[in-house]
């Protein structure tokens, strides 16, 4: 068996669901952490636009676990009762499935992904989680959101959001593509190239994490629909 990453998104509408989802940032932590199988976890919220972001948006949190296989991650959130209380109060939920191509770095100390043996030849997930040194916020903060606009026109994208497990200081961009090669011509050009070398230059993070993903499946909508479904439709086209 293959570690299975999961990233499963909640969207909530009215103003008492949104301040449930909030508490619970705190109080899930220990009916997460109790689900059997569950190995690293993280609950997150979200900004609004693209990629890191200052602004928060109180409508979508996250949950990021990982499991020893996608049998195994789609049955224990299926029966474990917290998460099926975050189905019942969000407006809509979206789960996608990966596993693990490359990862380098560490959060909160560790190396949480586990690269897979297998590797799909669907889409591909890229995500970034960044601790940022208190003494580089404002010049941080100036400079990322040009990332995020670029990121939100580039049409090439199928799916992306910032979310983070503390505002303005902890930091992580996911998002999804339809290949390496459109993946890596956004990492190189603009202001997202242009950023990396100031990370370096600068010493922006007092810890980084980056690390790739095969998608395996996914269960759920947003917006609607499968956030995949115009990939899918396109790769039907063209057998």
């Amino acid at each position: 068996m293959s570690q299975v990453v999961c990233l499963s998104f909640y969207k909530f509408n009215a103003l008492q669901v949104r301040l449930w989802a909030f508490a619970m940032m705190g109080l899930a932590r220990k009916q997460i952490g109790s689900v059997p199988d569950i190995g690293f976890w993280k609950l997150c919220g979200s900004g609004i636009g693209e990629g890191f972001t200052p602004v928060p948006n109180t409508a979508v949190y996250a949950i990021l676990t990982t499991w020893p296989s996608e049998e195994v991650a789609r049955r224990r959130m299926s029966e474990s009762n917290i998460f099926k209380s975050y189905r019942k109060k969000a407006s809509e939920n979206w789960t996608v499935f990966m596993t693990t191509s490359s990862v380098r770095g560490e959060w909160a100390g560790t190396t949480p992904f586990v690269e897979a043996d297998l590797q799909g030849i669907g889409p591909l997930a890229a995500l970034t989680r960044a601790t940022i040194r208190p003494s580089i916020l404002m010049r941080f903060w100036k400079r990322v959101p040009n990332i995020s606009k670029v990121i939100g026109n580039d049409p090439n994208v199928l799916f992306k959001i910032g979310i983070g497990e503390v505002p303005w200081l902890h930091q992580v961009t996911f998002s999804i593509w339809p290949d390496a090669a459109h993946m890596s011509k956004f990492a190189r050009t603009g202001p997202h190239a242009e950023a990396i070398k100031a990370v370096r230059r600068e010493d922006w993070f007092a810890e980084e994490l980056y690390a790739r993903f095969s998608i395996l499946s996914d269960a759920g909508t947003w917006n609607g629909k499968s956030p995949l479904a115009a990939h899918t439709e396109k790769a039907l086209e063209s057998v």
